[in-house]
């Protein structure tokens, strides 16, 4: 067997027994716990803008953009803008490597602050990015995106803007379908049904209305996805907990 394909077989049985590990499963529950309240996610940065990402996310992130080498990648929620430049400067990487040469990344956000947008359009990566402003859940802005994706072959589709259940299911329903098969919608921060009552005291979302819920409802009725158990096996400190979703068909 080529050692490479050993070397994977290996990781793959010992990321399925982590994931079967409820002592460590317990473990990471409450360091989550505890790093939440230090708002852990907004310390990190990519390329000069705050990315507003947990670390493993990030990672898992760059080995799907790799494997699916997406030409579009459709992201909901822009903030500081360090995402899009994520997505922007694995795509650059794609590319460099015989990926595709015009793939690009599609940003939607309901407020695009000015001094974000200043700060992406200044960015080297911005050159394989475009934003829209308006809300991801828009009938015109849905079409817009529709558009964007038309004629793409490869698309990945990235779901963090507002938390709530309807809404992500709305998102889901809108932007699922454009995945191609192999390729992924990752919802995030559907960690949030795992999370303490009180953690988002001033926010419209918490434990039964969150994006976790919303998938457990899309997938009743959408049997083409399926979760990738195996990407949380592996990272087990993600906020997307049943949210790395697959196209199988």
């Amino acid at each position: 067997m080529n050692p490479y394909k050993k070397f994977r077989q290996e990781c793959e049985k010992e990321a399925q027994d982590q994931g079967k590990d409820t002592g460590l499963r317990d473990l990471t529950s409450i360091w989550f716990n505890k790093a939440n309240l230090h708002k852990y996610s907004y310390h990190f940065e990519w390329l000069g803008r705050p990315i507003i990402q947990y670390p493993q996310d990030i990672v898992a992130m760059q080995e799907l953009i790799w494997k699916v080498q997406p030409d579009l990648i459709i992201e909901t929620g822009i903030a500081h803008g360090g995402s899009l430049i994520f997505s922007a400067s694995m795509l650059e990487l794609n590319a460099a490597c015989g990926g595709s040469q015009d793939a690009e990344v599609l940003g939607l956000d309901i407020d695009i602050r000015e001094h974000n947008r200043e700060a992406i359009e200044k960015h080297p990566m911005y050159k394989r990015i475009s934003m829209i402003q308006g809300s991801s859940i828009d009938p015109e802005v849905i079409d817009a995106v529709r558009e964007k994706a038309s004629g793409k072959e490869r698309i990945l589709v990235c779901l963090d803007s507002n938390h709530t259940h309807d809404h992500v299911l709305t998102e889901l329903e809108a932007y699922a379908p454009l995945v191609t098969p192999g390729s992924y919608c990752v919802v995030f921060d559907t960690i949030i049904e795992d999370l303490p009552e009180d953690m988002f005291p001033d926010r419209p979302w918490g434990p039964g209305n969150n994006p976790k819920t919303a998938v457990w409802e899309y997938l009743k009725t959408h049997p083409e996805f399926k979760i990738d158990q195996s990407v949380q096996d592996k990272l087990l400190i993600t906020v997307a907990p049943d949210g790395y979703l697959k196209r199988i068909n």
